[in-house]
């Protein structure tokens, strides 16, 4: 499966968590059993419906410690925003959630990363869900630490902001898990515009670690101001996304899920939709897929070593097929052009095996659309041999073809040929499902 984000309003951590939950409600009471262990009881979670007099949908709510109300101000995106307090002779970076949620009386307490890491590692998650929300957090971290020059042991959470910012993470993780989908991918991402305010000063739109998160991503301008993408959102979107994905070909799409932010953006609803798509080849019918191209020359390899580099490529689990063939290159050399067909979400690991085998030093790869039939291979039994048959499933009936190898010991043409249309026979009579 493949779920693609599309930041209408923006993204924040609870409108992540809000639109794969309308997406994919059967989820809602293990969301809330993580976000319940993750805090030792002490924060809740709640999925409302939510909706500004054109669109439906979910908003995610969350409810700390000392009673703090789930809902969130009117004019609420989910966003975090930053200071930068001083304690003592050092600087320490701070993340604020002043939108979210009123301030705690006052107060200015703080967590520490570190140890809000050893509080989620000893808190009992799944090790899945854990991985995932220190995966996401550890994104978070970074951006601060490289915006405010101090260690990553040193950035500090508002305390409000602490145990929301843990919640979204934690229901996102959990639903990353859960899903199970096998890519992610994001649309154009609003940046917004102005400034926002936080407890000591305005900073600009994006804030600094927000684009610091988002540096690779596709960005727009939609004319709408304010913040889109807050620095939880952002630190998801880098977890899930890091690597701008490959176009894709047709697919099917199976759900979809809007979650709100509570913010009221001007002419535009303030809602990150799911889109959830089946994988092309996930139902082994035939279809579309996406397929990898790599090109290379060689010219300075021998024909033994180059033979055993191909084969090893053609058993490597990545790459479908491996053909070459003889070119001339400059001052009319003759040398071997490589052609390797290879999975498309796997390309970078396949060019690696390409450098690994082979004494190219330089190589083309593209992504392109292919169709496959649906095919098996049986084994059957002819004359005290077994032989490997390949049928496959075409539009006009199925055929099949004996392998070539599990045939040569028979002696003479016409004794391989009859072996060969045995095998074919018998494997043409088994039931469509091989057994």
């Amino acid at each position: 499966m493949q779920i693609h984000l599309d930041a209408v309003g923006g993204v924040a951590g609870d409108m992540v968590a809000a639109a794969l939950l309308d997406a994919f409600p059967e989820h809602e009471a293990g969301v809330r059993e993580s976000v319940a262990r993750a805090s030792r009881g002490r924060t809740t979670c709640a999925l409302l419906a939510h909706g500004d007099g054109v669109l439906q949908g979910r908003r995610f709510a969350v409810a700390g410690p000392e009673g703090e109300a789930p809902d969130r101000p009117a004019d609420d995106h989910g966003h975090h925003h930053h200071d930068h307090h001083h304690h003592g002779d050092h600087a320490a970076h701070h993340h604020h959630d002043h939108d979210r949620h009123h301030h705690h009386g006052g107060g200015h307490a703080h967590r520490h990363w570190s140890a809000i890491r050893r509080d989620l590692e000893a808190s009992g998650l799944s090790p899945a869900v854990l991985a995932h929300t220190l995966a996401i957090f550890a994104h978070l971290a970074e951006a601060e630490a490289r915006v405010h020059g101090i260690p990553v042991a040193d950035v500090a959470f508002h305390e409000v902001g602490a145990w929301d910012s843990i919640a979204d993470i934690v229901a996102a993780a959990h639903l990353i898990d859960a899903i199970g989908a096998t890519r992610w991918s994001v649309s154009a991402l609003p940046l917004g515009s102005g400034r926002v305010m936080t407890q000591h000063g305005p900073l600009p739109v994006p804030a600094p670690a927000t684009a610091l998160l988002l540096e690779g991503f596709l960005t727009l301008d939609d004319g709408v101001p304010g913040e889109r993408v807050t620095p939880t959102g952002a630190a998801i979107l880098r977890h899930l996304c890091g690597e701008q994905p490959q176009k894709s070909g047709p697919r099917r799409l199976l759900r979809s899920g809007l979650g709100f932010g509570t913010k009221v953006l001007p002419g535009l609803s303030n809602v990150l939709r799911v889109l959830a798509f089946e994988e092309q080849g996930e139902t082994g019918s035939p279809g579309h897929r996406e397929l990898g191209i790599i090109e290379f020359e060689v010219d300075d390899q021998s024909a033994e070593d180059l033979a055993m580099g191909l084969d090893r490529l053609r058993a490597h689990d990545k790459i479908f097929d491996v053909v070459q063939m003889p070119v001339f290159g400059k001052k009319g050399r003759m040398m071997t052009h490589v052609r390797a067909l290879a999975r498309a979400d796997a390309i970078e690991e396949a060019i690696e095996a390409c450098f690994r085998e082979t004494t190219t030093i330089g190589l083309r790869h593209h992504t392109v659309s292919g169709a496959a039939l649906t095919r098996r291979l049986d084994t059957v039994e002819v004359a005290g041999r077994t032989v490997r048959v390949k049928s496959v499933a075409r539009p006009g009936g199925r055929t099949a073809k004996a392998e070539s190898d599990d045939a040569l010991a028979t002696e003479g043409h016409a004794a391989r040929q009859a072996l060969r249309r045995e095998a074919e026979r018998l494997a043409l009579a088994l039931p469509e499902d091989g057994r």
